[in-house]
């Protein structure tokens, strides 16, 4: 007797189920040409070359070398899915947003999960932050809330972005992860110390997307139907309760089902067990902000929740899985900078940051028209501007309608409820240094108060596991950074990694590079030659 099978392994047998006409399909070209042989080439002969005339298999190869696109830079391996989000407080008082607009509304949504710095055939289970990027279909046009499942981030500059997510990826000669690089730049940035805690501690590997929370992180503003404005925090709470896999779990997950996240994610909703999240806001005045001990606008740290307590806004809901991964999956683009009237961003860098990076790579990745695409297009409302053309483009273009302005034939409306918050800013203008604010103490707070003491000790042991690889320079410059955190932790990290290096003692390598010109090439060739020791 066949055993029971997962939503997910029956698939195709489920789409074969579900058609209502089960005749056998007649294919096509990519031009609507019916085809009469998909198995075999047009050759002279039985055993002839292949003829350029043959326009069905040149059709089936051109497209099959254009399949892949750029995967993402960051965020490349992810799960999709999509729902609604239902408000059941009112807010309006705060944010003019239609999406908020009364209770019991609802909004369609789209959300991506993903792991950060693995490429597209990475593991679902490694160490590693998972975003959580909600995008909401409004009638004002689309809000795409792009977080993660930690409140703050590694950096607070966007400057370091590109030479963090480098760190993070491949060294560019041996092509491996480099523990080296990773620690080497934590160790230089102190203010990663707070994301680096919460990545190495249980947190750090979730067990699936459904048991972890979501997070705006960044500050945003909102803003009334009066243009009066506050500073806001976003968070997504998960309603299935927090739950992550140990060390052990994960490694065994990695090699026998790396797509365990996805793979759990689709069953769940396949069988109607949908999860869900409820949504909160932090709310601070502008007042708050000028006197807050920390800047509110620095994504290193969070709102304390007794000062600027959580104010639960509405539901989330995943109820449907995607009807094809590359269109609603691979194809789906998220953008900051896409906020609609009410919400707007706050000075925080970070985010500043991604109002240009992120639309920047979409346009790289899926051309200038991606928000054409269905699962981008803002089909709650209608597109007026004066963009035309381009490669891809799948509308009426807007038809005759003119492509500049200002003309005599048409005008946008008026929208006074559109006109963005202004806001004074007389500061001098200047590459202001932000390393030294305050690195530490929200770090101590999260060590001592949030973490118990087996919590602690396995964030020690998790941090020393990965460390122990770096070069001993770079092992003691982190441990130092650790103890100014707090004494126990940088001497139980220290502890490990001693007991470690005494077990393993690293190589002394000595590198010599002799540089050579080779008249046959048309470049110089880099010798180097290396004496180890121990």
């Amino acid at each position: 007797m066949e055993g029971v099978r997962e939503e997910s392994s029956v698939q195709l047998q489920c789409w074969k189920n579900a058609r209502s006409d089960q005749s056998v399909d007649a294919l096509t070209t990519g031009a609507g040409h019916p085809v009469g042989d998909k198995l075999n080439v047009i050759t002279a002969g039985p055993r002839g070359p292949l003829l350029v005339q043959d326009s069905v298999f040149i059709d089936e190869m051109a497209h099959f070398d254009r399949e892949r696109i750029p995967e993402r830079v960051v965020h490349a391996k992810g799960a999709g899915a999509f729902g609604f989000f239902e408000v059941t407080q009112d807010i309006t008082r705060y944010c003019k947003a239609k999406v908020f607009e009364h209770i019991g509304k609802r909004t369609s949504v789209s959300v991506r999960f993903s792991t950060v710095g693995g490429e597209s055939g990475s593991a679902d289970t490694v160490r590693d932050p998972r975003g959580f990027a909600c995008k909401f279909y409004t009638e004002d046009g689309i809000w795409d809330l792009t977080g993660n499942n930690t409140p703050i981030f590694f950096i607070r500059d966007p400057f370091l972005f590109p030479s963090f997510i480098h760190t993070q990826k491949r060294n560019p000669q041996t092509h491996l992860k480099d523990a080296d690089m990773t620690w080497d730049f934590f160790s230089l940035r102190p203010e990663s110390l707070h994301q680096v805690s919460f990545l190495y501690s249980d947190r750090g590997i979730p067990d699936g997307y459904r048991h972890m929370n979501g997070y705006g992180s960044h500050t945003f503003k909102l803003i009334n139907d009066k243009q009066e404005a506050v500073y806001c925090k976003f968070h997504f709470k998960t309603n299935q309760g927090i739950k992550n896999l140990s060390v052990e779990a994960a490694g065994c997950l990695g090699s026998e089902d790396p797509d365990y996240s996805i793979r759990d994610l689709y069953n769940a909703i396949a069988t109607g067990n949908y999860p869900s999240w409820t949504l909160y806001i932090q709310v601070m005045s502008f007042q708050e902000a000028r006197v807050h001990r920390w800047n509110p606008f620095d994504v290193t740290k969070v709102w304390p929740h007794k000062e600027f307590p959580l104010i639960p806004v509405g539901q989330l809901v995943l109820n449907k899985n995607p009807v094809n991964y590359f269109a609603d999956v691979e194809q789906i683009a998220f953008d900051p900078s896409n906020m609609p009237p009410g919400i707007e961003p706050s000075p925080d860098k970070m985010l500043q940051g991604r109002l240009f990076s992120y639309p920047d790579t979409h346009r790289h990745r899926l051309g200038a028209n991606y928000l054409q695409l269905p699962v981008n297009c803002p089909f709650k409302c209608r597109v007026a501007n004066y963009q035309r053309d381009g490669p891809m483009c799948s509308t009426d273009n807007q038809g005759g309608a003119p492509n500049y302005y200002p003309n005599s034939f048409s005008a946008p409306e008026c929208q006074p409820r559109a006109v963005e918050h202004s806001l004074a800013s007389t500061n001098d203008v200047a590459r202001y240094n932000s390393s030294d604010e305050d690195n530490f103490s929200q770090v101590t707070e999260f060590y001592v108060n949030v973490l118990n003491v087996d919590e602690r000790r396995r964030l020690c042991e998790n941090i020393a596991g990965h460390l122990k690889d770096a070069q001993r320079f770079i092992q003691k410059r982190m441990v130092d950074l650790l103890t100014k955190v707090h004494v126990d932790y940088g001497a139980q990290v220290s502890a490990l990694l001693e007991k470690n290096n005494a077990a393993c003692p690293q190589k002394k390598v000595i590198k010599t590079y002799v540089r050579h010109s080779d008249r046959s090439m048309t470049s110089d060739h880099i010798v180097a030659s290396e004496k180890s020791n121990l």
